[in-house]
């Protein structure tokens, strides 16, 4: 099978992806979730003209000029009304937030105010006609549109949604993401290795991918290089109602790689495998029915990079949420080899140097080694063939934070 461009694996990848259905959920659980309907305002905020500030409700035409000289009617805080109705002279004690007695248009704040006796002030400067007060609808009116379906909700958006009376919202569901790691010589983080053995940490890093674009994970473990094995946890993939299954390991050309065997045993029809990239080369990808299946390689830093490009895209779309790369313009920090028929991916860290980024790839770019991943700033993405290139010449970078 010919090495598939990245574009087109990619593009291949998201034919067909829409997201998920909606579900209801109660507001406070609605953080960083994305919404199926548009929130439209079900009251007026605020329902009536407000004082904005601690003061006094008075007629503008009597404090248009200071001193002025006012009788205290009464008092009204929030959550009350006041009565009667503010006649000519008059004042009504007022805090913040309660509404506007009738015949008020203005409110004094208390500083601008001196006390006489038990029931006259002084308005000790000239108030704006208005002042000091929040007109009812100054935020929105009941049947305002107020965020569109695709908005991700953060913490503004989620106090915009209780103040319009929503206690629950209509969100796209979260796409799950089961994954397997495959391989007789993989431990669990925590134990001792024997001869041969290692620990197992591609999951962890592709869970994360999960989570940072609104998708939950499960983890099903490790399986043994046994058909059986393999099977047995991509059924509980399946019964657990995983939108993707991502395999981790086992998906190459060797005896023991028996990733792609078993899933289409299990009834996954293969759209593609290898793809022109490094590193991530041995990348598998197929559907099962609606359950899109991935088979990321087995090095830990092909895994991360093929999460990076394809888990994440797809995910994010499965969940209704804006995605893009982030790719920018830099300046090499070093120099770099040709290229050769393979889009590479190097890790290198990212500076700023006056108006320009510099990214200066690391000498060692073996994909095994996950410190230099976990201290990258970004992928120099090299196009297949491209010349050698002198530190100093602008290159693309897909910035990784």
């Amino acid at each position: 099978m010919a090495l598939l461009p990245v574009d087109k694996a990619l593009e291949r990848l998201l034919d067909g992806v829409e997201p998920l259905p909606c579900e209801t959920v109660a507001l406070a659980d609605a953080y960083d979730r994305v919404l199926a309907e548009p929130i439209i305002a079900m009251r007026t905020q605020p329902p009536f003209n407000a004082s904005a500030m601690d003061g006094y409700a008075v007629r503008g035409a009597d404090v248009q000029k200071a001193p002025a000289l006012l009788k205290v009617i009464g008092e009204v805080a929030a959550g009350h009304n006041f009565a009667g109705t503010v006649g000519s002279s008059e004042a009504v004690r007022i805090f913040t937030g309660a509404p506007l007695p009738d015949g008020a248009d203005t409110v004094v704040i208390q500083e601008n105010v001196s006390v006489l006796d038990g029931n006259r002030i002084e308005v000790s400067y000239a108030a704006r006609h208005g002042g000091n007060v929040r007109s009812a609808g100054l935020d929105f009116v009941a049947g305002d549109r107020l965020l569109d379906a695709g908005h991700v909700l953060g913490a503004s958006a989620l106090s915009l949604a209780a103040s319009a009376n929503y206690p629950q919202l209509d969100v796209v569901k979260q796409p799950l993401v089961a994954t397997i790691a495959t391989g007789d010589e993989l431990l669990p983080p925590g134990s001792t290795p024997g001869p041969g053995q290692i620990i197992s940490s591609n999951a962890y890093g592709v869970m994360g991918s999960a989570r940072s674009v609104g998708a939950r994970a499960l983890h099903l473990g490790i399986a043994a290089d046994r058909k059986d094995a393999i099977a047995a946890l991509v059924r509980q993939a399946v019964s657990a109602g995983a939108n993707v299954i991502v395999t981790l390991g086992g998906a190459s050309v060797g005896d023991h790689d028996l990733v792609h065997k078993v899933l289409t045993s299990e009834g996954m029809e293969l759209d593609f495998w290898k793809i022109a990239m490094r590193p991530g080369k041995p990348f598998m990808f197929g559907r099962m029915g609606a359950i899109r299946c991935i088979g990321l390689p087995g090095n830990p830093v092909a895994s991360l990079v093929c999460s990076q490009l394809f888990v994440k895209p797809l995910l994010a779309r499965l969940g209704g949420r804006p995605f893009r790369q982030d790719i920018r313009e830099a300046l090499l920090g070093a120099p770099i080899a040709a290229n050769d028929r393979r889009q590479d991916y190097v890790r290198a860290t990212l500076a700023q140097q006056g108006s320009a980024l510099v990214a200066t790839p690391f000498q060692v770019q073996d994909s095994s080694m996950l410190r230099t991943m976990a201290t990258a700033g970004c992928l120099i993405v090299r196009e297949p063939f491209a010349p050698a290139a002198e530190a100093g010449a602008p290159c693309h970078v897909l910035c990784l934070s």
